[in-house]
C-alpha cells in the first residue's frame, strides 16, 4: 500500500513543477522572452498547454475575471498540496 501512496504523491509532485514550469513558459511568452517561432519552442509550449489547460479550464470558468491576472495555476497548487497532505495525514494511516 506504500508504494501506491508514493506513487500518486510522486505524480502530485511532477504535476506540481509541470504547472509551474507552465506558468514561467506562459510569462516568457508573454513578454517575448522566448523565440515562438522556434519549433522546440513551440513543441514544450503545445505540450504544458495540454498537460495543463484541462485542470485550469474548469477553475478558469467558476472563478471571476480579474484582468489580466490568471491566479488559477495557485489554485490548483493549493489543491495538491491539500490532496498531499489529506492523503499523508489521514488516508495513509488508515491503510498503513
Amino acid at each position: 500500500m506504500l508504494a501506491l501512496f508514493q506513487t500518486i504523491d510522486l505524480a502530485l509532485n511532477l504535476y506540481t513543477w509541470i504547472l509551474i514550469a507552465s506558468a514561467i513558459f506562459s510569462w516568457l511568452f508573454a513578454f517575448n522572452v522566448i523565440n515562438s517561432s522556434n519549433q522546440f519552442v513551440d513543441a514544450i509550449g503545445r505540450f504544458l498547454y495540454n498537460v495543463t489547460e484541462p485542470v485550469l479550464r474548469p477553475i478558469r470558468r467558476v472563478m471571476p475575471n480579474l484582468g489580466g491576472i490568471d491566479i488559477s495555476p495557485i489554485i490548483v497548487l493549493l489543491l495538491i498540496f491539500f490532496l498531499r497532505s489529506f492523503m499523508w495525514t489521514t488516508l495513509y494511516p488508515i491503510f498503513a
